[in-house]
């Protein structure tokens, strides 16, 4: 098994490509912490390393974030060899009958939260992935679309340029009646 890495944004965050399915067609898992990690054995285990911040279970990534002050030179190894423990021994990513956050909350049938879900769904959600990260629709009222960032783009630098200037302004293109976007916690 070659487990790639790639740099992500944020410098406190790397994303690991194990070559197959990590979350696959379930909804992606945000644990940003190691007492939120139970339903999970994969980040259980990469939470038990000395330093894991933060872990996040893409469809066929992982991304994690180290703790300020740790160099990833000296935890790399240990993240790649626990991935790697984990997968070669056929264990379960999710334990049974765990479930992971939706995606997108109920959006009632409203016509504007449902363009507001399709466009995030279909054109940012697989753009920030890329970067090992995600972005999940929470509420649309008075023109403002608030959104939860997960994974690498959770405490990037670089998430308000992205929030602002990327995703306000394709919203804001194709929906006339958002006004703002913003983050929430």
């Amino acid at each position: 098994m070659f487990i790639q890495t790639e740099a992500t944004p944020n410098p406190a965050t790397l994303k690991f490509v194990p070559g197959q399915a990590v979350m696959g067609e379930l909804s992606p898992a945000d644990f940003p912490n190691a007492e939120s990690a139970s339903a999970s054995p994969l980040a259980t285990a990469l939470f038990a390393i000395e330093n894991v911040a933060g872990v996040f279970l893409g469809s066929d990534f992982i991304s994690i974030t180290k703790s300020e002050g740790e160099e990833w030179q000296h935890l790399k190894p240990a993240l790649l060899a626990a991935i790697m423990d984990h997968f070669v021994a056929g264990r379960p990513v999710m334990n049974a009958g765990a479930t992971t956050a939706a995606a997108a909350s109920d959006s009632s049938q409203d016509p504007t939260v449902s363009a507001i879900i399709e466009l995030i769904d279909t054109r940012i959600r697989p753009a920030v992935a890329q970067d090992g990260g995600d972005i999940v629709f929470h509420d649309f009222q008075d023109g403002i679309v608030s959104l939860q960032m997960r994974g690498a783009c959770a405490g990037c630098p670089s998430s308000t340029a992205t929030l602002k200037q990327g995703i306000e302004n394709l919203l804001k293109h194709y929906i006339p009646e958002v006004q703002e976007v913003r983050a929430v916690i």
